[in-house]
């Protein structure tokens, strides 16, 4: 399952409490099958994965998950106040 960083869930958890209709973060598959969106969401869809972790949630598409599954999630915030987000290997 995928791991996500202190970083990640303090970004997902301010975006929640700054924006009433964001509850989540989403990583959804593109139509090539092998690129990833991340988006704010209010709501999981039909075949989401549910990750819960230190009060902050990422939804996950069935897809992605098992791209994902050995995968960590990290993310930052730049100098211009953008979200960056980086894979990396689970230990």
């Amino acid at each position: 399952m995928l791991a996500l960083t202190e970083n990640v869930t303090d970004i997902v958890k301010q975006l929640a409490d700054e924006v009433p209709e964001i509850s989540a973060l989403r990583i959804a598959t593109e139509a090539d099958g092998q690129s990833l969106s991340v988006s704010p969401a209010g709501h999981a869809e039909a075949d989401d994965q549910v990750i819960e972790q230190d009060g902050a949630t990422v939804y996950v598409d069935g897809p992605a998950s098992e791209l994902l599954a050995d995968k960590v999630l990290d993310g930052g915030v730049d100098e211009d106040g953008n979200i960056q987000f980086a894979l990396g290997q689970q230990a």
